[in-house]
């Protein structure tokens, strides 16, 4: 499949020209402004969830590496 002319240079216009950091900006705060964020309590219930799951996996790390730790030195110890 072949770009057609008009595609091509079009391409080739966009790539070329940057974008000045005040127009970056004004999209950016743009962007921000339809984003949906999250309410208080939604935040308080996100980092309660977060936190319960990292300790969670810091448990199951801990007992791995005390029992692999354990089970080498009955091996090599």
């Amino acid at each position: 499949m072949t770009e057609t002319r008009s595609a091509t240079s079009s391409h080739d216009r966009n790539k070329r020209s940057r974008t000045s950091p005040a127009t970056f900006y004004r999209q950016v705060a743009a962007e921000l402004r339809k984003v949906v964020w999250p309410t208080r309590q939604q935040l308080v219930t996100y980092f309660f969830v977060v936190l319960v799951f990292v300790l969670v996996m810091i448990g199951i790390v801990s007992a791995l590496d005390y029992g692999f730790g354990r089970a080498m030195f009955k091996v090599f110890g």
